[in-house]
């Protein structure tokens, strides 16, 4: 395929995120519609403790279709691979059910993940909390907004005045001694962590000030492109363990709000490398 090259004025941007959001409120109704009729004999496993149901697949399909039309040149990346094209410098990011594992026990905490890549980099991010019915978007330059209103980080001005999110290893356990050394550390150092099992409802958490900063690895690009745009639009500050810039595709994230951010970044290292 050859290269896709577009300039996307604010007004564009703007317009393309209102589509998204009518499909990621589409896939959200099509969820909770099928949560109460949801039993487990419908999970598949794939891999250790990585499930994925009809719902997922049947929500990534209902997201495909509606962002084909939204923007038909794009390719996409998709958690469920009913779409697979990814060699277009411009993509669609997408997890139709971020927190598979809540949705399937009954837990609250699920949502529509959506991002547009313009090469590495995230230029629109559509975040739906599908319980709480909060929408959370963002456009690069145009700031980050829930339900229309403007968001931003929280204004905590040190770890131990922080509460935190995290999401706990579930497959991959190669830095978990080292994780449980550094969640010792802030159990005692900070306000509290909290883990609603949904990495795109953490970033969003982050945005709006619920959460000071949130850290994890092993996760893919579908759990944290439009996140991390919503964090960096509200004001934060986004970055792997390393400190590079690239989260999106390193499988590790730290996202906090500028204050915290040296002091924490510190403390992961400290801890995890």
């Amino acid at each position: 395929m050859g290269t896709v090259l577009m300039e996307f004025t604010h007004e564009r941007l703007e317009d393309l995120c209102s589509q998204v959001q009518s499909v990621a409120k589409q896939a959200g109704n099509f969820i909770l519609s099928e949560r109460q009729a949801f039993s487990s004999n419908k999970i598949e496993v794939k891999g250790h403790n990585d499930f994925v149901s009809y719902v997922d697949k049947g929500a990534e399909k209902l997201i495909v279709k509606g962002l084909k039309e939204v923007l038909p040149i794009a390719g996409f990346i998709t958690e469920e691979g009913t779409e697979k094209r990814d060699d277009n410098p411009l993509k669609w990011v997408i997890d139709p059910l971020d927190g598979t594992t809540n949705f399937i026990h009954g837990m609250p905490f699920f949502a529509v993940s959506i991002a547009l890549l313009q090469g590495k980099e995230p230029i629109l991010g559509v975040v739906y909390e599908i319980n709480q019915d909060e929408m959370f978007t963002a456009v690069k330059g145009g700031g980050a907004f829930m339900n229309g209103s403007l968001i931003t980080v929280s204004k905590a001005a040190t770890v131990k005045d922080s509460l935190l999110g995290t999401g706990f290893p579930y497959y991959d356990y190669h830095l978990l001694d080292e994780y449980l050394e550094l969640f010792k550390h802030l159990m005692q150092h900070s306000h509290g962590i909290r883990r609603p099992g949904s990495a795109a409802t953490d970033l969003a958490y982050v945005a709006c000030g619920r959460f000071d900063g949130f850290y994890e690895y092993s996760l893919s690009p579908w759990d944290v492109a439009a996140g991390i745009l919503l964090v960096k639009e509200a004001g934060g500050v986004v970055s792997n363990f390393d400190g590079g810039d690239d989260a999106i595709f390193t499988k590790e994230i730290i996202a906090t709000n500028q204050e915290i951010y040296e002091e924490f970044f510190a403390l992961l290292r400290r801890f995890m490398k």
